[in-house]
């Protein structure tokens, strides 16, 4: 199938865009790396009388770190972390995660902040950014407002953001070398939508957990930490006590791939594996 018809723009400014947005917020659409946007477009069940295409917008494309905090631009694609872009934990685990998105192509196109805007539950970058603590910057003819990540994810394909605002860049914190990450991820097939994924990042002094984030993906309706997981690992809790509380704790969907029994087995391994990465 093909797209319903639409009207097309293509802004050279972020004042530019968020002026369009304001006039029609409810009936458009930005396009980025238009990955998710384009397929779902193709089947009408997207039907946007307008689309805002911002790949023209050179202000949105960057990658750098100051003060300690990595700045990842609207149009910064997956590819960009194909190697470490920082030094230590956080630039390890992006590299590490960037591989199970899609496939090469896909990651030539597609966005990190693009990821975060479509707000898939199975998408890698949504779990990273919670478990990572990101900050998501959103612009709008008011001005701009910063959310943090547990704040942003309201359920499938729904986030805090209001129609007329735009995603201009997401802020991870660089991690320092006390920490250490690990991530795991199943789906049946290289490319697939995940039908479980765990990220943790333990920060270790003298050999002992002293803050622990262990997150979850593809399991419930939004990425999500278990505190009764985190709280188990400080108090000196195996691996696998851990995994078996995020078991316990979590609210699996349930789906033509996997229900809800299926889904709760699978995070118990998937957050045991990344554990077993992450331990000191």
């Amino acid at each position: 199938m093909k797209p319903a018809p639409f009207e097309y723009h293509a802004p050279r400014s972020v004042a530019q865009l968020c002026e369009l947005l304001e006039r029609h917020a409810e009936e458009g659409k930005i396009l980025a790396g238009g990955q998710s946007l384009v397929p779902v477009m193709n089947f009408r069940l997207a039907r946007p009388a307008k689309l805002f295409d911002i790949n023209g917008i050179r202000e949105l494309d960057f990658l750098r770190v100051k003060n300690n905090v990595l700045h990842i631009g609207a149009l910064t694609r997956h590819a960009a972390f194909h190697k470490p872009v920082v030094p230590g934990p956080t630039g390890t685990l992006l590299a590490e995660v960037v591989r199970h998105i899609a496939h090469y192509p896909i990651r030539q196109r597609g966005t990190f902040a693009g990821s975060l805007a479509h707000a898939d539950p199975a998408s890698e970058w949504c779990l990273v950014a919670v478990v990572l603590e990101a900050e998501i910057v959103a612009r709008s003819v008011k001005g701009e407002r910063v959310i943090a990540a547990r704040d942003y994810f309201r359920g499938t394909f729904a986030t805090a953001l209001e129609p007329s605002e735009l995603i201009t860049e997401v802020r991870l914190p660089v991690l320092d070398d006390t920490w250490r990450t690990g991530f795991y991820e199943y789906s049946r097939r290289a490319g697939d939508f995940a039908l479980a994924m765990s990220a943790v990042a333990l920060k270790s002094v003298m050999g002992k957990i002293r803050e622990a984030r262990v997150a979850h993906g593809a399991v419930e309706d939004r990425p999500a930490r278990c505190a009764d997981a985190e709280r188990a690992l400080i108090e000196g809790k195996t691996p696998a006590e851990a995994a078996e509380l995020v078991s316990q704790s979590v609210k699996p969907m349930q789906d033509l791939h996997a229900d809800a029994p299926y889904r709760k087995d699978l995070v118990r391994a998937t957050t045991l594996r990344a554990l077993r990465e992450a331990r000191p």
